[in-house]
């Protein structure tokens, strides 16, 4: 070996080990943060609930405050201060943060990444900057994108911690003070009125009216009423009465509770726990690529050992001949495109799905959608319309169901299938809805064409709009018949009760409550001929055949009561009621949530409903939505009694969840997915974040979900309409037949481009038809205009009848491998074959390459065509002419080499030659021979699967 040879090839090794050096830190470094990174966030969950803590709801009120040291006077400043020394402040735990810095280092610890990394070094050590300048700024714009939606599960954490009361009233001495939320201690005894944000866990100890709601942390779809009882250990926390949860909001009366747990130890706190310590999984396609990456990298490396080893012992190269050969071999089988056009498709797919009412948070997510086979989602405003409505009501004399849904008050009553034109002809109806409109507490209204809103209980605003599809004037009746004492609703007594008076001096009693309160209080029914005697066992059918259908009972009676009369006490309604009537309501399921389900089955994705909701209630909701199993539930007791082999099993069949906890979701999410599906987990509750972060797809409510819903989410539905789930998945799957179109153009080539180089070491050629710069010009440029092409194909036929692929399926399967093979030797073939024509006919070398280049190039243009369908037909005019991008492309791309077979600086740059027409003629004859070979080859494959 000359020394000029030895020098050459000792500095190119040395730019070598440098460029390998500096690849290594990044992944060395990338590596490093995100694990760090991981740790930081899961000793979060280091500081558990104490083991020896009471189930503060299976102690009595006294119990639980002697247990906690308070007293019916709280504590005294003093002790408070202890006890906040001990304790902590009530709030949860901040972690510690990545920095910018480091949180930009971890966005490159990603196989592609490295690949892009190693093919922008391979270009830099050949002085090509442009090339290298594209590279890495493809590598830059994937960190920025990462960086901006880095943070995650710190964003649900926060986000969950915004959810805490800022402001608490306390008795302290004695004496009711405001104080800060977060200087609250156990034992200290708060004071809660309708309006207020629970501040932290509380066992309560006096209640009057009190009721929350807790949907966000249960899943419970109206307000808990509250009482003072104490439970069973094993009762589950969405029927733990006796307690007031942090976050949770007080709707109506007053209540009294002593502090039992702060900060991290409240429930929040755990949930806030389990979101810290949820393991986020990576896509299908990441992971297959991930493979990919490992395999070919390990290919090229043996590839061109091999052929350096080949070279030098058989053909006589020299060292450094064959280090620049190695590297040209290297070069022409890194896809550098590929992760660019990855990230460009996925991209695209968030635009789209955007413009579908579906945003994205998280790029890889788009195409995991396509390959979901189960959707789990919560029923209460994801299913539901979250809104409560009269759907069912019955008197004396018939059995109505009333139509419309939501606080919109247009519908119709309905017997036997006909609309009551004029609810105002019957007047047991217009008796019974004009008791609840008197026997009710809150307002409907309406601004400037806004949504109606209800003010107060739900449940007493859908009766509001009922009785106003009935046409009654709500402000006409309350001024007729003016309210002058009250009996306020409480848990203990199951009722409210108002007295009225007439402008006549008539006065009449109205109670509205729970059903069997007040039947055990009618003596008689009112019916279109008077009065009769109370039908007990027919008003309890009636009742069963409410509940069955998953509706909420209230039934309301009147009395009159004394002329003039202006104070009510419990004696008034002790006895002697006449029953007007029973009302079923219940939170609808939206309409088009109906349509998706429908879609979703003939998709073959199976959607499965948890929920914090009573089991009767779930399964109503699942047979109208259409839920593959109505009938079978599963409750969050029954749960707990299940191994996981046992749950494993069942929940292959069980598509109804109910009672749940935040635990129960996760662990089912799990479950699922160890048995090989693919998850999307919906929901709109802080009991929804740790299921949504382990998920496959977390998809949370834009409109009504919980900024902690929406941090640990993947996707966000702007419209709330589970509709648009389908939507998504149906833009996910044509986001992977874009991927995999894309990967089945860009692969052929850079297998081309290496069998010509390792062809070239194979027949000792001392010049090779493709030089590296110009193998990169070849990989860059059509990567950049024809593969994004694809990028923008429209949904395949029957994209949505066909069922869930399988995640584990790799990107190349055998039809791909095989396509992939015969299209490289063809592209091979004509490529050596065209430049061996022009070294025959005397050309010199630039313009040999040259017919090299452009060959491979218009065998990529014709084999655009083929890539559009993987196995259709593509010569027709909707495949040839069906995408306007591509043929931008093609044309673009045209342009581009014009520019580089004719441009002085061009030619000096890449090496080139002008060429003649003539030349250009062979090219194109030989060139569109692609198209036609893998067209027959497609219809042999089509008649093959006949």
């Amino acid at each position: 070996m000359l020394e000029s040879d030895i020098l050459i090839f000792d500095i190119i090794a040395l730019e070598w080990a440098i460029a390998l050096l500096a690849v290594a830190v990044f992944v060395i470094a990338g590596g490093f943060v995100d694990w760090s990174g991981r740790r930081e966030l899961r000793s979060l969950t280091a500081k558990r609930r104490p083991t020896g803590e009471p189930a503060w709801h299976h102690l009595s009120a006294e119990e639980a405050l002697a247990r906690l040291d308070g007293g019916h006077e709280g504590l005294s400043p003093q002790e408070a201060r202890q006890r906040l020394d001990t304790h902590g402040p009530n709030r949860l735990p901040e972690p510690k943060t990545r920095g910018p810095w480091l949180r930009f280092l971890a966005q490159f610890h990603n196989v592609l990444i490295y690949v892009l990394l190693a093919a922008g070094v391979v270009t830099a050590l050949l002085q090509h900057w442009l090339d290298a300048g594209v590279i890495f700024g493809v590598v830059l714009v994937n960190a920025a994108i990462g960086f901006v939606q880095e943070g995650k599960a710190e964003d649900a954490l926060k986000a969950i911690r915004n959810m805490l009361s800022p402001q608490a009233m306390v008795w302290r001495s004695g004496r009711l003070v405001t104080l800060d939320a977060a200087a609250l201690v156990p034992g200290d005894l708060v004071q809660l009125q309708s309006g207020d944000k629970v501040p932290a866990d509380l066992r309560l100890v006096r209640t009057k009216g009190l009721q929350i709601e807790e949907a966000p942390l249960t899943g419970e779809s109206v307000p808990v009423d509250k009482s003072v009882a104490a439970l069973p250990a094993q009762t589950p926390l969405a029927d733990r009465r006796c307690m007031a949860y942090s976050g949770t909001l007080v709707t109506h009366g007053q209540g009294t509770g002593v502090v039992a747990a702060t900060g991290a130890d409240t429930e929040i706190g755990r949930i806030s726990a389990l979101v810290a310590n949820v393991e986020q999984l990576t896509t299908p396609l990441l992971r297959q690529m991930a493979q990919f990456g490992r395999w070919l990298t390990a290919a090229i490396l043996v590839l061109a050992s091999v052929s350096f080893a080949f070279g030098i012992l058989v053909r006589n190269y020299t060292a450094a001949e064959m280090f620049l050969a190695s590297v040209g071999l290297a070069v022409a089988a890194i896809p550098e495109g590929l992760p660019a056009i990855m990230t460009i498709t996925l991209a695209i797919g968030v635009q789209r799905m955007a413009a579908r009412n579906a945003i994205i948070r998280r790029l890889p997510a788009v195409e995991t959608l396509g390959t979901v086979g189960i959707i789990c989602s919560d029923k209460t405003g994801t299913l539901t319309r979250n809104a409560m409505t009269v759907a069912s009501v019955h008197t004396g004399a018939r059995a109505l169901t009333v139509t419309g849904t939501g606080y919109d008050p247009h519908g119709a009553f309905m017997h036997d299938g006909d609309a009551l034109l004029r609810p105002q002809d019957d007047a047991q109806l217009m008796e019974a809805l004009r008791a609840v409109v008197l026997c009710n507490d809150a307002s409907l209204e309406e601004h400037d064409g806004a949504p109606w809103r209800v003010h107060g209980d739900p449940m007493e605003g859908a009766l509001l709009v009922a009785a106003v599809k009935a046409g009654i004037d709500l402000e006409a009746v309350g001024k007729h018949w003016p309210r002058t004492d009250l009996i306020p609703f409480e848990s203990g007594h199951k009722f409210m009760a108002t007295l009225h008076h007439s402008h006549e001096g008539e006065s009449f009693i109205y109670v509205k409550g729970a059903p069997e309160a007040l039947l055990d209080k009618c003596a008689r029914e009112r019916r279109e001929d008077g009065d009769a005697q109370l039908d007990r066992g027919a008003w309890e059918a009636h009742m069963e055949s409410l509940a069955a259908a998953g509706q909420r009972v209230l039934a309301v009676a009147v009395k009159p009561a004394e002329p003039h009369r202006s104070e009510l006490d419990f004696q008034d309604v002790d006895g002697d009621l006449t029953l007007l009537g029973l009302f079923g309501l219940m939170d609808p399921p939206r309409e088009e949530a109906i349509a998706a389900v429908r879609t979703c089955r003939n998709a073959g994705i199976r959607v499965k409903m948890i929920t914090g909701d009573h089991a009767a209630t779930a399964r109503a909701i699942a047979r109208q939505v259409g839920l593959a199993n109505p009938d079978d539930a599963l409750t969050g007791a029954q749960l707990d009694a299940l191994d996981d082999a046992e749950l494993r099993r069942r929940a292959q069949e069980v598509d109804i969840y109910a009672r749940v906890t935040p635990e129960h979701k996760l662990r089912l999410v799990q479950l699922l997915q160890q048995s090989g599906a693919v998850v999307a987990m919906t929901g709109d509750g802080v009991n929804d974040a740790p299921a949504l972060k382990r998920a496959d797809v977390g998809v949370a409510m834009g409109i009504n979900g919980t900024e902690a819903a929406k941090e640990a989410a993947e996707m966000v539905l702007a419209d709330d309409n589970f509709a648009s789930i389908a939507n998504a998945v149906e833009e996910g799957r044509t986001v992977y037949d874009n991927l995999k179109k894309a990967i089945l153009f860009i692969l052929p080539t850079n297998g081309g481009e290496a069998l010509v180089v390792l062809g070239a070491i194979l027949f000792g050629f001392h010049e090779f038809p493709l030089t590296p710069v110009q193998i990169l010009w070849v990989n860059m440029i059509t990567a950049v205009t024809l593969a994004l092409a694809l990028a923008f194909e429209p949904p395949e036929p029957g994209v949505m009848t066909r069922p869930p692929r399988n995640a584990r399926q790799p990107v190349l399967t055998a039809l791909f491998l095989w396509r992939i093979a015969y299209v490289s030797l063809i592209l091979t073939a004509g490529t050596f074959g065209l430049f061996l024509w022009e070294q025959y006919q005397g050309a010199p070398i630039e313009q040999a390459r040259t017919v090299a280049v452009n060959t491979l190039v218009m065998f990529e243009i014709f084999y655009l065509f083929n890539s559009r369908y993987m196995t259709a037909p593509v010569l027709n005019r909707e495949g040839l002419f069906g995408n306007r991008y591509v043929l931008y492309a093609v044309g673009l791309l045209l342009i581009f080499q014009l520019a580089f077979t004719y441009l002085p600086p061009m030619q000096t740059l890449f090496g080139t030659a002008a060429i003649d027409a003539g030349i250009w003629l062979r090219i194109v004859l030989v060139a569109a021979s692609v198209l036609f070979i893998v067209e027959l080859e497609k219809a042999l494959v089509r008649r093959g699967r006949r």
